[in-house]
């Protein structure tokens, strides 16, 4: 069986020289070795990635840049930065075709500058979309100030995969600073709700309306929106279908560091099989264990074969 993870991550010198943490919430003493390897295989798209590929039998990564400053910084900042990010991605890609896809990064709080980086990256290396984690520095995604964005991957026909980062700060600071020591604002829980969030105020701000064909990936089973999708149509819009609808076919989503079972069912029962991809999250996940849970999940085969590869091949066009 074929695999293809499509939300895997690298980090450039440059992000690396920051001083960014691979993980953004605060390491305790006892993690800071943990760091240290996590930083050590973000900085690897070589050999020893794809040993690690080979050995838990994955074909194809696809590759975005790890949560860094770069979307919430200005555009005199944020464009060199991306444009390196996403230059170092295309040599690797180029270096082992058929081993590595790239989707690109983009200075966000600049929507027309990322637009024509997201055009650059198509057409100059044959990025398969985006990868945009979290906001821009003053504005969500729902803003019509980042639709050019939007305008300009449907015209491409290539999808954006929304990337949790840290919550709004005022979010943080309200609901996760009495938990700060249990990382309850990051990946247990944190992350999931804001990146949810985001991607409920895109079906409620009409974008699939003006932009049709527009896909978006959620990773991690879908930040916890089907579960309570159907309940999203009780909102008073003026959109011209249930939200529902607009999620179940304008998003997909990956199983990204959340291989439970009763998780994947709900996202194949509320979005369809053919609207669910595999994603590992590595290095922040683990690649074998997550390629045993998809070869031993209990679904048939067509499902398996379905979210292994065929669905990001049609997706993401992949050969």
């Amino acid at each position: 069986m074929r695999v293809i993870a499509i939300e895997e991550h690298f980090r450039t010198p440059s992000v690396r020289d920051l001083g960014v943490s691979p993980q953004s919430w605060r390491a305790s003493p006892e993690e800071v070795a943990r760091i240290e390897t996590l930083g050590s295989r973000l900085d690897n798209i070589g050999d020893a990635r794809l040993a690690g590929m080979d050995a838990a039998g994955i074909d194809v990564q696809v590759l975005g840049h790890t949560v860094s400053p770069i979307e919430q910084m200005a555009s005199s900042q944020a464009l060199p930065l991306a444009r390196e990010a996403n230059d170092f991605l295309a040599e690797a890609v180029r270096a082992h075709p058929g081993r590595f896809a790239g989707f690109a990064t983009l200075p966000i709080s600049d929507p027309g500058a990322a637009a024509a980086e997201l055009q650059r990256c198509v057409a100059e290396h044959g990025f398969v979309g985006a990868m945009v984690s979290g906001h821009g520095s003053n504005f969500y995604l729902d803003d019509r100030r980042a639709w050019p964005i939007f305008e300009c991957a449907e015209a491409l026909d290539v999808p954006i995969y929304l990337h949790p980062a840290g919550p709004h700060p005022d979010v943080a600071r309200a609901y996760y600073t009495d938990y700060e020591s249990t990382g309850l604002g990051t990946a247990p829980w944190g992350w999931g709700v804001e990146t949810g969030t985001q991607a409920v105020r895109l079906v409620l701000s009409g974008v699939f309306d003006t932009y049709s064909r527009l896909r978006i990936i959620l990773g991690h089973m879908g930040e916890m929106v089907p579960y309570a999708v159907r309940r999203l149509d009780r909102a008073r819009s003026s959109l011209e279908r249930k939200p529902s609808e607009y999620f179940c076919e304008h998003f997909f989503i990956t199983t990204s560091g959340n291989f439970h079972y009763p998780a994947l069912l709900c996202a194949m029962l509320t979005m369809g099989v053919d609207h669910v991809l595999f994603a590992v999250d590595f290095p922040f996940v683990e690649n074998q264990a997550s390629v045993d849970f998809l070869r031993s999940v209990p679904i048939t085969d067509t499902e398996r074969e379905l979210i292994a590869h065929t669905n990001a091949e049609r997706l993401l066009r992949l050969k």
